[in-house]
């Protein structure tokens, strides 16, 4: 009799790609992803897409170029012989988040192609790392001479003054600036894989929150907590998107443990009165 091997369901996998920090493999994790909205997707063959590009892109540097020559043939290579680049037409379609679409179109959102462009990066042997920069994920690469930051969505190089005029807009809203100012530096801190994949996350769960699609925000939220266990706030957002979805139980269930953990919250109050609601509805 041949053995049975249970093949785990998607989110299963994407447990075990996230459950330690020191071996966590980002591009399979981010491209594991787009599993919820195409089922069958071979997350194996995303990255060995990757691998192909990675190739091609080998053979167009000697052995001893220098990081800064590399640098400049990945440019050359992602956006302007590949053209990759931002998606300026619909921004908000949740394709743009998903790896093996972006590498079929070459069009995404930042963070997406920051993703891919960070692989190749790292298979050229630079120290690439991606920014959670305010508003806009960024890249940046160090160099013997000092720091690049790349925009991903255009792989525009930026330069310190252009640097603080896009932050400009959030540190007043923020209420960042005279005595409160920080350093731009601050901003430009190397964002661990963990919180990348959670920033992919969150842009999907706002675009399905603004479309009202609860069944495919859901599947973002119990991502997002098989990601972030102690981020009470998302099972507060998954309860309310059962509710929406009319599964009272599970979204009763969601937003007790919300209150329970979250105790300083200032929407308590709200989110006990929806509980007993929903209590009432049931019984």
């Amino acid at each position: 009799m041949a053995p049975q091997f249970e093949v785990p369901t998607p989110l299963e996998y994407f447990r075990s790609l996230v459950a330690d920090d020191d071996h966590f493999p980002l591009l399979e994790a981010a491209a594991s992803i787009a599993q919820d909205e195409y089922p069958d997707l071979d997350v194996q063959q995303v990255l060995g897409d990757v691998d192909q590009l990675l190739a091609r892109l080998r053979r167009r540097l000697p052995a001893d170029a220098a990081p800064l020559q590399r640098l400049r043939a990945l440019n050359q290579f992602f956006f302007r012989d590949l053209s990759f680049g931002g998606n300026v037409n619909d921004y908000c379609d949740p394709d743009n988040s998903y790896l093996n679409v972006v590498l079929r179109t070459r069009r995404g959102i930042q963070i997406s192609l920051a993703v891919l462009w960070m692989e190749l990066a790292q298979g050229l042997g630079l120290h690439a790392r991606g920014v959670c920069f305010p508003g806009h994920f960024m890249v940046k690469v160090n160099l013997p001479k000092g720091q690049v930051v790349i925009d991903p969505f255009t792989g525009q190089s930026l330069s310190r003054e252009e640097l603080s005029e896009r932050l400009e807009p959030y540190k007043r809203r923020s209420g960042l600036v005279d005595e409160f100012e920080v350093p731009l530096g601050l901003y430009l801190q190397a964002a661990p894989p963990r919180d990348i994949i959670a920033r992919m996350l969150r842009n999907l769960k706002e675009i399905h929150r603004a479309q009202e699609d609860w069944q495919r925000l859901i599947a973002v939220q119990d991502r997002l907590l098989v990601l972030l266990p102690d981020a009470w706030a998302e099972y507060r957002d998954r309860g309310l998107a059962h509710a929406e979805q009319g599964h009272a139980a599970l979204a009763v269930l969601d937003l007790e443990t919300y209150l329970i953990h979250a105790q300083d919250s200032l929407d308590i109050d709200a989110i006990a009165d929806r509980v007993a609601d929903l209590r009432r509805a049931k019984s």
